[in-house]
This record gives structure tokens, sequence and C-alpha cells, in this order.
């Protein structure tokens, strides 16, 4: 599952024909890079590749004056089926990806207590930090939610508060753990 297609694909499907400008600019209107893999500037390499697959094709070009022309795109019945499969597969993954802190740890064990403990504190103060923003982002947002959308708050704010829980536990537990890799 591609999450830039998937998101390229849902904004053409919903919104209809766009140019790359407009796909850009909604990306950055819902945020998306914070809750999602998709980078904007990635948008536009993902389109020429979208449309010379022929997911999406080029409905028209339009140009204002001295600006530069810009290609507006449209969502093909091929697209549609992608969307529909990119969807479920998403939808139906429930495979959490690896942390590399988890791996890092593992070969930790040159690391003195102190510095381990350091470390392990600045991720939690910014997991924490992380945290404080996304309540502030939801509590800013909230108004203007719609659908299913303060469900997707909600699952990353719960996803930072499980890992802040996780950091304190190991945080907590660090000298006992360290004391039986002796």
């Amino acid at each position: 599952m591609n999450q830039t297609r998937l998101f390229v694909l849902g904004a053409l499907h919903r919104g209809g024909p766009m140019h790359g400008h407009e796909i850009r600019r909604e990306a950055q209107i819902d945020r998306t890079e914070l809750w999602a893999d998709v980078k904007p500037g990635s948008l536009y390499g993902a389109l020429h590749r979208m449309a010379a697959e022929g997911v999406i094709e080029v409905v028209r070009t339009e140009q204002e004056g001295n600006l530069p022309a810009r290609t507006v795109y449209g969502i093909t019945a091929e697209g549609r089926q992608e969307l529909a499969a990119q969807r479920d597969q998403a939808l139906r993954n429930t495979r959490l990806r690896p942390d590399s802190v988890d791996l890092a740890l593992q070969y930790s064990t040159d690391l003195s207590e102190e510095a381990l403990l350091a470390v392990l504190e600045d991720r939690r103060q910014a997991l924490e930090a992380q945290l404080v923003a996304w309540r502030h982002q939801w509590e800013s947002a909230a108004p203007y939610l719609t659908g299913l959308e303060p469900m997707t708050f909600e699952h990353t704010l719960l996803r930072l508060q499980a890992e802040i829980t996780w950091h304190d536990k190991l945080i907590e537990q660090l000298p006992k753990l360290l004391a039986t890799d002796d």
C-alpha cells in the first residue's frame, strides 16, 4: 500500500479533477504529512508516474495570464479500482511497523545507565511535546471536523499516549533490566 498514491487517488475521487498545486494544497490544508506518510513535495513526481501508468489522466491544461501552465488531472476507471484496492488494503492491514528504538535498545549495552536514561527521557519529553501539540491541533480543528475525522485525531493521540506509557515503564524498570545484563 502506497500512502501517496492512496492520497492522490482519494483526493481526485472526492474533489474531482485538480491540478498539482490544488492537490498539494489539499495535502497542506489537511496537514496530511502529520498523519500519513505523504510529503507534499513528492506529489508532483507521483502525479507524473500515475499518469504514465493510467490510473489518472490529463484532463486539460490551464493557463492564467503569465503564470505557468497547469496540468489538470482526473482519476480513471483503473484509478478508481486501485483506490478501492489501496483503501481496502490500508483498512485491513493491522501490522504495526517496527520501531527502530527497539533495535537500537538491543545494541545499547555499551551505553552507561545514565546515558541511556538521558536518551530515553529526551525521547519521552519529545513524545510529550508531540502529544501537547496534537491536543492543541485537536482543539483548534474540532469545530471543523466532520465524519470520521475526529477519530483520526483520537487515533494519533492514543498512539502517542501509548508510546509515553511504554517509555515511562522502560525508564522505571531500566535499572533492574540493566542489572540482569551483567
